[in-house]
């Protein structure tokens, strides 16, 4: 059988199973779908829906997006698409995370004529490892995970995707894995596939890996480091420009801008769960502040570095790195709001941000707002107040989009009151 599945509000991958041998046919008339899934928060509460028991759909899974991976012994294949949401007449569906970054993308091609080239990296954690004193970043660690790491190098590359590092991580039990660029709406689909690809191999082993955006509020967190640069209609690097500020084009510059103007009113969307403001503070190497940094690695949006020992040439290396996100979320929509945002930047003709090189958490708020720097919001329910109080960011969505994702996060929240923070962290740990 293979799936036809959608990343959601909540993050997770849902949808419905088909023999395969129906494939094609399925391409055109699609699998039967229902409106109030969408309601279905992490922890399987069903939030405040606007759609009750009425309504349906259908999920049109994507040739492009199809991943068969044999996982070998008693595990089986791994066989599904990431598929479009749309309703009975062909026309998306206003929630469908992926028609929603398809219409973000088209923006950035009507408004600049550029194209995106990107790609998500990850950083997880074995539950089941204990923390050992001296294995951070060190060939004994990743010793430790040499089978599964070379497990997912190959199932990686039997599903289409580029692998290009596996390390051990700072974390207890944690590591991280990356992977070359990809255009367009498969920067989301990849990273969708990778998470799939690493819970599969870990279940493989009877194992739970996490991608919890923090397991313990004392340890380290879990990022999605996205990384993000243009191509031009002829399939060239659009982003490096030796002579622009901070060697970016003025576009680039511009979209960066729009990014951290934005910033604050689009993090309830690329940081969507309550944990992610435990990790969303200085001094985690996350992102506090809606800052442009020259290789700074708490900076919520990095310039990336370029290597002149490299055999690559600098317009196709260089890069910039949005860091204020976590695998908390629908990659999709964390893709559709920094691009939106981005995009937002050109039109209103910005400048080229500063670059810090500096601790901002040193400065006080009259200094920070001197300088044009805002604090994140430091919770979800400020963040989903500062989304939907702004009018500009909630307009980049289809109509209702908003009120929904609102409700569906709303709902999350209420799940955990009452509940302590370590617990909290528990119940994250379980779901991602």
């Amino acid at each position: 059988m293979i799936i036809a599945c959608c990343t959601d509000l909540a993050g997770k991958v849902r949808g419905k199973a088909f023999p395969a041998t129906q494939f094609e046919k399925r391409t055109r008339r699609g699998v039967g779908w229902t409106p109030t899934n969408v309601q279905i928060t992490c922890f399987d509460a069903i939030a405040d829906s606007p759609f009750g028991s009425l309504g349906d759909l259908v999920m049109i899974p994507d040739e492009a997006a199809r991943v068969r991976v044999d996982l070998g012994g008693d595990a089986g294949v791994e066989h599904f698409a990431l598929s479009d949401i749309r309703h009975l007449d062909g026309r998306p569906w206003e929630l469908c995370t992926r028609s929603i970054l398809k219409a973000a993308l088209d923006r950035l091609e009507r408004v600049a004529g550029l194209g995106l080239f990107g790609a998500f990296e990850h950083e997880f954690q074995f539950a089941d490892r204990g923390g050992v004193v001296g294995s951070a970043y060190t060939i004994g660690g990743f010793r430790t995970e040499r089978r599964f790491a070379e497990s997912l190098i190959g199932a990686m590359r039997a599903a289409g995707l580029d692998p290009d590092t596996f390390m051990k991580e700072y974390g207890a039990g944690q590591y991280e894995v990356t992977m070359g660029p990809a255009r367009g709406v498969a920067i989301a689909d990849h990273s969708t596939i990778l998470r799939e690809l690493v819970q599969a191999l870990s279940e493989r082993e009877g194992r739970h890996a996490t991608f919890t955006p923090i397991r313990d509020p004392a340890g380290v967190g879990n990022g999605a480091h996205i990384h993000l640069s243009f191509l031009d209609h002829a399939g060239k690097p659009a982003t490096w420009d030796p002579k622009g500020k901070h060697e970016m084009t003025r576009t680039a510059g511009q979209f960066v801008a729009g990014i951290l103007k934005y910033l604050d009113s689009i993090v309830a969307i690329t940081a969507p769960s309550v944990v992610s403001y435990l990790r969303l503070t200085p001094h985690r190497w996350s992102a506090a502040f809606n800052n442009l940094g020259f290789r700074d690695r708490e900076a919520s949006v990095r310039i990336c570095p370029v290597s002149d020992l490299s055999d690559v040439a600098k317009a196709a290396q260089f890069n910039f790195e949005f860091r204020a996100a976590d695998s908390a979320a629908s990659p999709h929509l964390q893709l559709a709001a920094i691009v939106n945002a981005g995009v937002q930047g050109i039109e209103e003709g910005l400048e080229v941000p500063e670059a810090t090189e500096e601790d901002l958490s040193l400065l006080d708020a009259p200094a920070l707002a001197a300088r044009g720097y805002v604090r994140l919001p430091q919770s979800l329910g400020q963040a989903l107040e500062r989304f939907q109080s702004n009018p500009t960011v909630v307009g980049w969505f289809p109509e209702g989009f908003a009120d929904v994702y609102v409700k569906h996060k709303t709902g999350e929240i209420a799940f955990l009151e009452g509940k302590e923070q370590q617990e909290v962290c528990a119940l994250y740990e379980a779901t991602y």
